[in-house]
């Protein structure tokens, strides 16, 4: 077993023994009650490996009732968890108050019973919220002016969608929503930064076909993202360039004779390759600076030496932490706000929170967008 599989069951099964711990203190359930318990929370473990198994036997029904029930629960055990363990550090606090005063604040504490009913609201409450957040995909607009767009042709419209997560859960009706979105936007350039397929990719047909419609009159570019990866990545390669992408690898094209376009692979493709990636800092040395240059590239990291180098980096990845309060953990390690950011060197970014889900079909505080982005003549603000 990988260490990644170690340290996610050790952690996804942690959960779960907590959840179990909480029902048993606040409810007392007996033997045949603990014992259902137990087995349906051991199965909600292993759903994620259960859900590759029924796909990999070619039973996609089945697999994609697991993956909806494993994914919902996960979204769920999520939420009641942040709620949980913020009775229990109130509690903790209290404890200790309750020590250093020699008083008895017991009235202050809350019942074994509200301590769980508590969350397990929430939790329900919100999952259901959120599944149709994730559902309600709109258009993010953002205009920028620069005079490396001709004054002959005004404005360039590129649009972006990132993080689609196309396999058992995100299908047709909603790959239909967000290709009804980026046609209304009337795209001149149409990108992908990366995870326009899930883990899962098996008896995907007609999906490809779908995008490969869409052709606007300067092109369509793509990069990978980790999930290309985890997918495999021949069949997501081929999958892409079927739905009418190019996808860069650490190249760059002239789009329309007007744009510069580079885009670099996922660091995780280093460990399939087995060879170093390409150097941004040089692939974009190597580019006219006369032009706009635009920077694809899946997860938000600013590469220090390239500052200067490109005019705007597209990227994901974070899905904006998909489900409050878990960007605050990926702000950890991508620590750049959502949306558009200007630096000092002229150099822009812009994050998208993602188009579809990875996971639970749940997004709170999140919500998906497909990112419409104006380039107009004009002298940089």
């Amino acid at each position: 077993m990988s260490l990644f599989l170690l340290s996610f069951f050790l952690i996804y099964g942690g959960t779960h023994f907590y959840f179990f711990l909480k029902m048993r203190g606040a409810l007392s359930p007996g033997m045949p009650a603990s014992l259902v318990l137990t087995l349906f929370l051991l199965l909600m473990v292993f759903s994620p490996i259960l859900v590759r198994l029924l796909e990999n036997e070619g039973l996609e029904t089945s697999a994609r009732v697991v993956a909806y029930i494993g994914y919902i629960w996960m979204g769920f055990l999520f939420l009641f968890l942040s709620l949980s363990l913020v009775i229990d550090l109130y509690h903790g606090f209290m404890h200790a108050a309750a020590f250093l005063l020699q008083r008895d604040l017991s009235f202050l504490f809350l019942s074994r019973r509200v301590a769980l009913f508590l969350p397990l609201v929430w939790g329900v409450g919100t999952a259901l919220y959120g599944y149709f957040e994730a559902l309600d995909i709109k258009s993010e607009k953002v205009s920028i002016m620069t005079p490396k767009i001709p004054l002959a042709v005004g404005k360039i419209t590129i649009v972006q969608v990132s993080d689609v997560h196309l396999g058992l859960i995100v299908r047709k009706e909603r790959l239909a929503k967000i290709i009804a979105l980026i046609r209304a936007s009337s795209p001149d350039i149409l990108i992908s930064t990366g995870d326009l397929v899930d883990g899962q990719i098996n008896s995907m047909t007609g999906l490809a076909e779908l995008l490969n419609e869409i052709k606007p009159r300067y092109g369509k570019f793509a990069v990978t993202g980790n999930h290309e990866i985890y997918a495999g990545l021949r069949q997501t390669l081929a999958f892409t360039g079927q739905s009418g992408f190019r996808v860069l690898r650490g190249e760059s094209v002239v789009a329309g004779g007007m744009i510069n376009i580079a885009g670099v692979d996922d660091p995780v493709i280093a460990r399939i390759d087995h060879k170093p990636l390409t150097s941004e800092k040089i692939l974009l040395e190597g580019l006219s600076r006369e032009r706009f240059t635009l920077l694809l590239k899946h997860r938000p990291a600013i590469d220090r030496e390239s500052m200067g180098l490109f005019d705007l980096q597209l990227s994901g990845h974070v899905h904006k932490g998909q489900i409050f309060p878990f960007n605050l953990l990926t702000h950890l390690f991508y620590p750049v706000k959502m949306g558009y950011s200007r630096y000092p060197s002229g150099s822009s970014l812009y994050v998208s929170r993602g188009t579809g889900t990875w996971g639970p079909p749940i997004r709170f505080l999140a919500p998906p967008e497909v990112t419409v982005i104006e380039l107009r003549h004009g002298e940089r603000e």
